[in-house]
């Protein structure tokens, strides 16, 4: 079997690695490797995968058990916090 994918050129730059021409189509664990590597977004990888709402887009990285929030999301919105709670302490010593 055949399968022919049309990938826009916004994609297809997304795809290609610095100095070479983009790869065949990804199959869905590759294009869902490329999404936790951030280097395609979630309208990249709907359009990709011919996935028609975010909904079902949804549904397919449940399926696929890709997470959207990382361990290194969770530590820089840790150090957000901590940043803002010393600023705060420090603005109410100085009032």
């Amino acid at each position: 079997m055949q399968v022919t994918l049309d990938i826009p050129d916004e994609l297809a730059a997304a795809l290609a690695f610095a100095g070479q021409d983009p790869p065949a189509p990804p199959s869905k664990p590759s294009a869902s490797k490329l999404y936790r590597q951030r280097r395609l977004s979630a309208y990249q990888l709907r359009i990709l995968l011919g996935i028609p709402s975010r909904w079902e887009l949804d549904a397919f990285l449940k399926e696929h058990q890709v997470e959207t929030y990382t361990a290194g999301d969770f530590e820089h919105d840790l150090d957000t916090l901590q940043h803002v709670e010393e600023t705060r302490k420090a603005e109410r010593r100085r009032a």
